[in-house]
């Protein structure tokens, strides 16, 4: 018994120990002890799941509304471009080491450069886990209301995960829930870390893989991407539609494939590393004909970012090499489009009465 307690009390204290060590490093990484970057709320206008508004945590801070930055002025100032963001996490970028280097406050701190004469600020309205319906349903609540000049959307990886789901489920391949963190991971930070992980490392064999046509899944997207960039162009005279980039890409070796496609795959099990590339190349297709038929403004160069773990921190997430990039592709579609340069001299012409 004296043993089996020693044993007990030793493996107790390594437990402690690991949790420490894994604490420690989260904070390091993200300014928080907990599974979560950054707290969630329920927007009680819209039921959506937003940053709660006030919190802070690491470099994360969150104004008074539930958008990542400053708190803006209301009424906007008349003669101010503001720039709203909308998208998911990789909008929200909760892996930026500040809230200076997230690529919608680089987008426009490049603005300011390029007309200091003018005043500008921004929304971040991105959230982890929207998709474009939780875009629209932001947009027409939270965002419209704060009088954007200019529209910015990037997302894509949250919709096709959607829109995967349900076909694996009526295929009897997924079950809603499949994959989830337990819930004893909320409070054990070593517990939720090894079960994510063994989950992005299971393989399914080719008869539990999804085969499905790229042109049938992307529909419903395409009309909830064309909703929305009709909706933003009610509301703001310049919209941007912005191709999504990936860290897998075609030409890599497989290995290097299944490390860049892991994360995407954890929430995507049913997929291989060719199902995952077809999905992301139709919807980018989507993004791209949605902006022609719209006129909204393109944004192409997606694989401009080079896929590597250097830019990337998973399938999707940028770090700071990458926000950078990123940045600057988002920044010279602005600056080139002709909506964008009206915008300007018309503020200009304005700030000069």
């Amino acid at each position: 018994m004296r043993k089996l307690s020693f044993a007990l009390i030793g493996l107790l204290v390594a437990l402690v120990l690991v949790e420490a060590l894994v604490r420690l490093r989260q904070w390091q990484r993200y300014g928080t002890t907990l599974t979560s970057y950054y707290h969630f709320a329920t927007d009680p206008a819209t039921g959506l799941r937003i940053p709660e508004p006030g919190h802070s945590v690491g470099p994360i801070t969150i104004d008074s509304l539930g958008f990542r930055g400053p708190e803006l002025e209301r009424p906007k100032p008349p003669l101010r471009i503001r720039v709203a963001f909308l998208g998911a996490s990789t909008t929200f970028c909760a892996e930026a080491s500040a809230r200076e280097a997230t690529w919608p406050h680089l987008v426009v701190e490049g603005l300011e450069a390029a007309a200091p004469e003018l005043e500008f600020d921004y929304v971040n309205g991105g959230a982890g886990g929207f998709t474009v319906s939780d875009s629209l349903l932001s947009l027409e609540h939270r965002v419209a209301p704060l009088e954007p000049d200019v529209i910015v959307y990037y997302e894509a990886t949250n919709d096709l995960t959607v829109d995967t789901r349900r076909l694996a489920i009526e295929a009897g391949l997924y079950e809603a829930g499949e994959g989830e963190p337990s819930s004893i991971g909320d409070w054990w930070l070593t517990w939720y870390l090894v079960e994510k992980n063994l989950q992005q490392r299971r393989r399914r064999g080719a008869d539990e893989l999804l085969r499905y046509d790229p042109r049938s899944l992307s529909r419903p997207f395409e009309e909830r991407l064309t909703r929305l960039v009709r909706a933003a162009q009610e509301r703001a005279p310049v919209v941007l539609l912005v191709t999504f980039s990936i860290r897998v890409r075609p030409e890599q070796s497989p290995e290097v494939q299944r490390a860049g496609a892991a994360s995407a795959l954890y929430y995507m099990p049913f997929l291989d590393v060719a199902g995952l590339l077809a999905g992301y190349a139709e919807y980018n297709r989507v993004i791209r004909a949605v902006a022609g038929v719209t006129g909204a403004i393109l944004v192409e160069g997606e694989d401009s970012i080079p896929g590597d773990a250097l830019h990337f921190a998973d399938s999707v997430h940028f770090r700071d090499p990458g926000l950078v990039l990123q940045a600057r592709r988002v920044l010279h579609g602005l600056l080139a489009a002709p909506a964008y340069q009206e915008l300007v001299a018309r503020r200009l012409a304005g700030a000069g009465d």
